[in-house]
């Protein structure tokens, strides 16, 4: 629900670059590629795809509190970086507004 209601947030706020991008949860990456580090999430330009991998997010995340606040800003955070990564964009671009403290 995490990535969902993530990817609707960041469709609406850019809505031409998402418009049809499709968001995926898998469970591992089907294929390890060549870094020894496990991939949270990968973009696919031309599918206008975005997979996130929930074990390793899950797992490999080193959470300072295990709360269901602190996984869902972990998750947020995946989504955010695979959006700026497919849009070619600093993750703090993406809504800046959302992060200004009042």
């Amino acid at each position: 629900m995490t990535v969902a209601s993530t990817a609707e947030y960041l469709k609406d706020m850019w809505p031409q670059e998402l418009a049809i991008v499709i968001f995926e949860v898998a469970g591992l990456p089907a294929d390890l590629g060549e870094s020894p580090a496990l991939d949270r999430w990968r973009v696919f330009p031309k599918e206008h795809r975005v997979v996130l991998y929930r074990l390793p997010i899950e797992r490999l995340s080193r959470l300072h509190r295990h709360d269901d606040l602190h996984k869902r800003m972990m998750i947020e955070s995946c989504v955010f970086r695979a959006v700026a990564e497919l849009l070619g964009k600093d993750p703090w671009d993406l809504a800046p507004e959302r992060f200004r403290h009042l």
